[in-house]
């Protein structure tokens, strides 16, 4: 279950009886969440209040879902309250987002982000993060589509006075962005009682609410030219919003007061940097804002360009690569922003850079810097995999600082990919070494589904199924094989050999071979089922299922994974001289970081060598299945 689920009554009752807490956090913890105290604490101050309040306002048989998990997402909801509306009858649900906040002020002059007393950095305005709760849910349960009316959503301030959170009143609210204090707690009371029928029990809508199918997820590559063109198609929660905010906010202080400032955003695979970068690239573009986007990897801007830009030349002029920025003018475009940062380099230049050009060359952080009044950096620093990518945050702020900028640092904690299961990124950081926590077993958690096949044919036939029932598919390995141009005849080699099964990489060049894609559309094109991705083509995109060839880069020994460079076939790992060999271990482990966690439902695992598949066996025992019904 993705709720710690209870009646109101029963609510007050552990409540009362001091165990709430516990009971709790054997539920989240259950479901492959860490607990912390500050958790318990939260529950046991903020909680105790809510259940009194559904008491005295006679709500005893509402159903309350405690730190509810949305789908697809690691984030969770304070609490859910289920329950029938006393006007139409129908399923009636209420959002409630606690806060224990006591005094809270706009964020400079932003109406969105505010600042909390004794809280690092802005925070979302919390009638702003109830709504945007509301909408996810439903944009992604079925049980609530075409039935917006039957959500509602409030923040409830319960130790805040009203003078001191009054400019938090300023913005206008809705029923799915009401702000409640401790002051208005008759209000609360009267608000719940207008969309909780006090005499109807909950638990019905709660069990349907609980067994909605859900929708897949919006694919960004496909809403990407409508993101741009038309409105947001992506509701950001929490810490992707305050990104997005402070950006926008930073671009009306820079045209205001001639002022530059810089936002790093980092966070892990699938936490939405993608999705960020696209909403602000469209919301600048409605408002008229110079801004503009760019990657250091081929596959990802030219994929962008064929999507996003679709049908517009003005639009693919928009995505650009971070070398492109050598001769820009200062501060001559509004905002910069640089997706997948982790991948900048430390100069431009390049062997086809012309030698005027060469002469007085900047590195090419200071001139991604330079570029724009607010530079935008979204990374992720375990997809660093290549020899030269300097891309990090210290590295970024202390730059800018030494420049005299101004730098706001996000951090995003949520999985948006992987089904939304942190157990599963957790997982994969302990196995790969990424993490002080050694390598567990995995059970399964009901939200991805983790799978180890024992030859490389078993995985393709699987991720066949999978493609040919609809779904997008890839298998991708690290590279371990040589990688041969294309035959005369047009055919591509089948380099990629385990035992008597063999399949070619993916295309060299950016044009196709045969019915092969080239090599920038290998992940979005349904063509490139068929040819094994590499690192290189495959980070930055998302598939629904993914295969993973482990190859004799990185085997089991000892209990623990290891690196073999001397299997790695880069050439830019040749030279132990420019790559160390504590170096090429980190990018070893951290290129099947990024192949491990390009699935949005499932991976299958596939290891070369013999000790190693026998290691992950041991590991991988799932006992639960994907258990989200989609539709």
């Amino acid at each position: 279950m993705s709720a710690f689920r209870v009646s109101a009554a029963g609510l007050l009752r552990l409540a009362t009886e001091g165990t709430l807490a516990d009971r709790i956090a054997e539920q989240v913890w259950m479901s492959g969440h860490g607990v912390s105290p500050a958790e318990r604490n939260a529950w046991g101050r903020s909680l105790s209040v809510l259940a009194q309040d559904l008491a005295d306002a006679g709500l005893d048989a509402v159903e309350v879902l405690v730190e509810y998990q949305l789908p697809l997402t690691s984030r969770r909801i304070d609490a859910v309250l289920a329950g029938v509306h006393p006007r139409t009858g129908e399923d009636s649900f209420v959002v409630v987002e606690l806060k224990q906040w006591s005094y809270a002020t706009r964020y400079e002059d932003s109406d969105t982000l505010v600042d909390v007393e004794h809280a690092p950095g802005p925070r979302l305005h919390p009638g702003i993060q109830v709504g945007d709760y509301c909408q996810y849910l439903i944009d992604f349960l079925g049980l609530l589509a075409g039935q917006g009316n039957t959500v509602r959503g409030a923040a409830y301030l319960h130790n805040a006075a009203d003078r001191d959170i009054a400019e938090l009143f300023e913005r206008p609210a809705t029923d799915r962005s009401r702000i409640f204090t401790k002051q208005r707690r008759g209000d609360f009371l009267d608000y719940l009682r207008a969309a909780l029928d006090a005499g109807e029990p909950g638990a019905a809508a709660a069990d349907r609410f609980l067994k909605s199918t859900v929708r897949p997820s919006r694919h960004l590559l496909t809403y990407a030219a409508r993101e741009l063109k038309e409105r947001s198609h992506f509701t950001l929660l929490d810490e992707q919003r305050v990104a997005y905010e402070l950006v926008l906010h930073a671009v009306e202080r820079a045209r205001a007061a001639d002022h530059k400032s810089v936002v790093v955003v980092s966070g892990g695979p699938g936490s939405g940097k993608s999705v960020i970068a696209l909403s602000l690239l469209g919301e600048l573009a409605r408002q008229g804002r110079p801004a503009l986007h760019a990657t250091g990897s081929k596959s990802f801007t030219q994929t962008l360009r064929r999507y996003a830009g679709k049908g517009s030349p003005r639009l693919k002029n928009m995505f650009l690569y971070f070398n492109s920025f050598m001769t820009a003018d200062r501060n001559g475009i509004d905002v910069l922003i640089c997706d997948e940062a982790h991948r900048i380099r430390e100069t431009s230049v390049n062997r086809f850079t012309r030698s005027a050009q060469r002469q007085g060359a900047r590195s090419q952080l200071e001139e991604l810097l330079a570029a724009a009044r607010v530079p935008v950096f979204l990374l992720d620093e375990h997809q660093v995999v290549k020899p030269g990518e300097l891309g990090n945050v210290d590295i970024i702020t202390t730059y800018a600082k030494k420049l005299n900028l101004e730098v706001d640092v996000v951090s995003l904690h949520d999985q948006f990919r992987c089904g939304g299961s942190e157990a599963y990124e957790r997982w994969v950081l302990s196995l790969l070494g990424l993490t002080s926590q050694p390598p567990a077993g995995w059970e399964g958690d009901g939200r991805f589904d983790l799978r180890l096949a024992e030859t490389p044919e078993e995985m393709e036939s699987f991720l066949a199924a999978k493609q040919a029932a609809g779904e997008t598919a890839r298998m991708a390995a690290g590279y371990c094989w040589p990688w041969s141009d294309p035959r005369p005849d047009g055919t591509l080699v089948s380099d990629v050999r385990v035992g008597g099964w063999s399949r070619p990489w993916n295309v060299k060049s950016d044009r196709s071979v045969g019915d092969a894609p080239g090599s920038p559309f290998w992940a979005t094109d349904p063509q490139g089922f068929g040819q094994v991705g590499c690192v290189y083509t495959a980070q930055g995109f998302e598939y629904e299922w993914s295969g993973v060839i482990i190859g004799p880069d990185l085997v089991a020994r000892g209990g623990r994974l290891v690196t073999n460079r001397d299997e790695f076939k880069d050439p830019t790992f040749r030279s132990r001289k420019t790559v160390s060999d504590a170096e090429a271990d980190r990018l070893i482990r951290n290129t099947y970081k990024v192949l491990m966690t390009r699935g949005m439902r499932g991976t299958v695992l596939y290891a070369v060598d013999a000790e190693t598949r026998a290691f992950l066996a041991g590991l991988i025992s799932a006992r639960r299945g994907l258990e989200t019904v989609y539709r």
